[in-house]
């Protein structure tokens, strides 16, 4: 089966109310951007519409889509995701406004077992956040998000923000891919404060479809905390799990935690 046709969306910014002001207009500009940032979270679901138009459900179940983002892609403009046949899976690329915003590839190996849920043990959710920094953010530490319950309208809801076209979500009762990896971003607000900040790439291994009525939470290993051309990235390696039995993702999950923007201002 050949790559599918390129798949045009009119982006939206979900998240212009978020905590991370770098999806805000305002705070956007100050770091050079034109607009708030369409988050990366919302930008690999548009990502995951060209696996799932090649491989279906099974990508859902056992796929895997490795991203990295680029250039942002802003609010109510197009962006053209395409897909090329390369060894081993899809190669994909984000363009908008005339400008790559974003890379990576997607591929269906074999079925492999999930890792087991000792591997990521649970942790409690603090009462009282401390800001993000080396400190509370160790090497070696683990977290763990609040939940995120998968009701009918909450899916329904992140389906049309992200302009997603493919029927088998609402066909079959499943949770868009791109509300898993959110659960990455939500680790993380879980459990410090966070100014301005960016997701910069994350690799996923799906293990099993969410589906409506799941409760989400996501278990993190934090497995670096380093600074790299001024700016503070911490690198995560999560398991998003369905009602505390059911692993349906691992995922590397990278984020600049504090751009040297901010760190100079």
């Amino acid at each position: 089966m050949a790559a599918p046709a390129p798949y045009l969306v009119k982006a939206y910014n979900t998240a212009k109310e978020s905590e991370n002001k770098i999806h805000d207009d305002a705070t956007a500009a100050k770091f050079g951007f034109t607009g708030g940032l369409v988050p990366g979270v919302d930008v690999y679901a548009y990502m995951t519409h060209q696996a799932v138009a090649k491989w279906g459900r099974a990508w859902l179940e056992h796929g895997t889509l490795e991203c990295r983002f680029g250039k942002p892609v802003y609010d109510g403009e197009i962006a053209e995701i395409a897909a090329t046949d390369i060894e081993g899976g899809i190669g994909l690329s984000v363009t908008s406004q005339g400008n790559s915003c974003a890379t990576g590839m997607a591929a269906l190996p074999p079925a492999m077992p999930a890792p087991p849920l000792s591997a990521y043990p649970t942790t409690p959710v603090p009462d009282h956040r401390p800001p993000a920094s080396e400190t509370s953010l160790p090497q070696g530490g683990r977290i763990t998000s609040r939940t995120i319950d998968c009701t009918p309208d909450f899916v329904r809801q992140y389906l049309h923000d992200v302009r997603e076209t493919a029927s088998l979500y609402a066909e079959q009762g499943l949770v868009h891919p791109g509300t898993v990896l959110r659960l990455c971003n939500y680790v993380l607000s879980s459990n410090v404060v966070l100014g301005p900040w960016i997701h910069v790439g994350s690799k996923v291994q799906n293990l099993a479809p969410a589906r409506v009525g799941d409760t989400l939470t996501a278990r993190a290993l934090i497995t670096s905390n380093h600074t790299h051309k001024g700016h503070k990235f911490v690198v995560l390696d999560a398991l998003v799990v369905a009602n505390g039995t059911t692993p349906i993702a691992q995922i590397e999950h990278t984020a600049i935690y504090l751009p040297r923007q901010v760190a100079a201002a």
